[in-house]
């Protein structure tokens, strides 16, 4: 059972704890141990299954596209594979305020979503991913509609997100 610790910005898992802090810094020594395009392959798994593992593998595809088209068009939002998925406050699954950041540490395979994000990742990063979002480089849940939105041209809604390019 998950508990939340206030204040002290910890996560349980039973008697496992780990903070945010130390989810990253764990994923980011696996990264310096691995081969890049393995690294890149991971990074963006976990960063489609963070933010979309609800919306399925069209959603998680979608997703994809958005980091692809950002890694096609380098810019303020980062360079290359986990530049892009790990800039500051782009994904927020890899916000260290957000829940998800441990949970993207502790996901294996095991977890059939995240095994569709691996084989999705896969594919884009390999450039054998169609894009299915119209060249998006942003997306939003249909719950908000952040200020950045009115500045760009919807190109698709898939699920719960909204794409924009």
């Amino acid at each position: 059972m998950l508990v939340r610790l206030l204040g002290l910005g910890l996560l349980a898992y039973g008697v496992f704890m780990l903070t945010s802090r130390q989810a990253k810094a764990a994923l980011s020594a696996n990264y310096d141990a691995m081969p890049e395009a393995d690294a890149a392959v991971d990074v963006v798994a976990r960063t489609i299954w963070g933010e979309a593992r609800g919306e399925g593998a069209t959603g998680m595809q979608a997703v994809a596209n958005v980091i692809s088209n950002r890694v096609a068009n380098p810019g303020w939002w980062g360079r290359g594979w986990v530049g892009v998925c790990q800039a500051p406050y782009q994904f927020s699954a890899w916000n260290a305020n957000d829940p998800n950041l441990v949970k993207l540490a502790t996901v294996t395979t095991a977890d059939p979503s995240f095994a569709a994000a691996v084989e999705i990742a896969t594919a884009a990063v390999n450039g054998g991913l169609d894009d299915i979002t119209g060249g998006a480089t942003h997306y939003h849940t249909v719950n908000i509609h952040p200020a950045w939105a009115d500045e760009l041209t919807v190109t698709a809604q898939i699920g719960r997100h909204v794409f924009y390019a």
